[in-house]
């Protein structure tokens, strides 16, 4: 059953910063509580207490809260007052809406001499003949009964009949008690009757699955007879719960109890089915026994892997949901293949050649949200990034033969006007060249030695 807890309690006195020592008014209305406890240690100074709309079926440990002048315990299963002797500032008492019978158990308030205010409203005993002169006469502290002022007047005439009026309360009380007493063991008897019920259908049940069941039909046959069973089931389910509402029952603590604990069991077993219908996948297999990598697209992503051959590297462009924050990202990069993790859903891609993974590298689009991933090939491959011209006349064919010959490039010229660099190249004065680079472009030098000097000897050995 449900209790006060000290969560609970902590939970619900966020206004006093969930200290419970010094708290003066808390509100556990609604919480199914079925048992009264713990207040009185934890909750010394309450002054106010809302318990209303609870399955409380009796007023205990609440008598050490000295303080205590408000008590709401309106919409509960209280049958009698008793327990509140040890508060003494209680001025004002909610008993709403309960089972309250027994009538003469109002006596046990004489001793909280600061009552002014008390509601039956609800309750069985207000039917009684003579209710109202009987608590008026009994509790002269009272100003007021269920909403209603007691008049002096009327305090008097309930004081000169009061023991004709006790008299007739005496004679109700018994004969409530005594049907009380029926009430209690046809509620009884009708929840062994629910118990038997569910026992019998546990084990038919448990007999249709059970090793007993044929085991040679067919498979498909197998699945039918469960489709089947499993409608009857529902179809069974429906009927009960459609019989449970509409067949009469007394209003009593016992029904009252019996319907909560009814939604309670609906409420648990719709949670088993969602957990069942939630229950994890088998993980995905993203590498086999072998060691082959798989290809996987889990988060059903687009995306495109290009072969970039001018800087050698292959770039996985991949299509993550643009407003994804990138800490839900995960990318790992290997010689072979590419995955990446979005929010814990795996994309795994085997790549057409290895690549690096140190010198990898993974972006992401400011304005598409895509994720791009460049991965340098691992295999380095050496391009040309310049040609030869053509355009050189066929006159200049011995040139052009002798240039490839030297292993030399030729340069083309660039119109210095357009750019704002120096020039760099006439840094240093070139060496002569003779007889290299298109000659439309470089004219031949005369090789032609003239004397200098008239005694000229010419010296193999220098």
């Amino acid at each position: 059953f449900f209790s006060v807890t000290e969560d609970l309690v902590r939970r619900r006195a966020e206004h006093n910063d969930c200290e419970i020592f010094s708290l003066e008014e808390i509100s556990l209305h609604q919480q199914e509580i079925e048992k009264l406890e713990h207040l009185d240690k934890w909750c010394r100074d309450l002054q106010i207490l809302y318990l209303q709309n609870n399955l409380i079926p009796k007023i205990e440990n609440v008598g050490k809260l000295k303080k205590l002048e408000y008590l709401n315990v309106a919409l509960n299963n209280i049958e009698r007052i008793e327990n509140l002797e040890g508060c003494e500032e209680l001025k004002k008492l909610d008993l709403t809406a309960n089972f309250i019978g027994e009538l003469s158990s109002i006596e046990a308030l004489k001793c909280n001499i600061h009552l002014k205010e008390l509601f039956l409203v609800g309750n069985p005993c207000t039917e009684f003949e003579g209710y109202r002169q009987f608590v008026v006469a009994t509790l002269h502290q009272l100003k007021c009964l269920d909403s209603k002022e007691i008049e002096r007047s009327e305090r008097i005439q309930a004081l000169q009949n009061y023991p004709e009026v006790k008299q007739k309360i005496r004679e109700q009380e018994q004969a409530y008690l005594l049907k009380r007493a029926r009430e209690k063991d046809e509620a009884q008897r009708r929840m062994q009757e629910r118990k038997d019920k569910k026992q019998k259908q546990m084990e038919s049940k448990l007999g249709f699955d059970g090793p007993d069941s044929p085991q040679n039909k067919e498979n498909r046959q197998a699945e039918g007879d469960r489709e089947q069973e499993t409608w009857r089931t529902v179809e069974d389910e429906d009927e009960e719960d459609r019989r449970f509402w509409e067949e009469p029952t007394p209003y009593t603590p016992e029904s009252r109890l019996e319907t909560h604990r009814y939604l309670e069991e609906k409420r648990r077993a719709k949670e088993n089915t969602r957990e069942s219908k939630k229950r994890e996948k088998p993980p995905r297999t993203l590498v086999t026994a072998e060691g082959k990598a798989l290809n996987v697209n889990v988060p059903k992503l687009n995306f495109s892997l290009k072969d970039d051959e001018e800087n050698n590297q292959l770039i996985l462009d991949l299509a993550v949901y643009r407003h994804l924050d990138t800490s839900l990202l995960d990318v790992d990069i290997q010689p072979t293949y590419v995955r990446v993790l979005v929010k814990g859903k795996p994309f795994q891609l085997v790549l057409p050649e290895e690549v690096k993974p140190d010198s990898s590298s993974a972006k992401r689009s400011q304005t598409t949200g895509h994720l791009v991933v460049s991965m340098p090939k691992a295999k380095e491959v050496i391009l040309t990034k310049q040609k030869i011209s053509t355009s050189i006349k066929h006159s200049d064919c011995n040139t052009l033969q002798k240039s490839a010959r030297s292993g030399q490039v030729e340069k083309l010229e660039v119109d210095a006007s357009k750019y704002s660099f120096p020039d760099v190249t006439k840094i240093v004065q070139e060496k002569e060249r003779i007889g290299q680079g298109p000659i439309r472009l470089q004219p031949e030098k005369n090789t032609k030695t003239e004397k200098s000097y008239v005694d000229f000897e010419n010296n193999e050995e220098v």
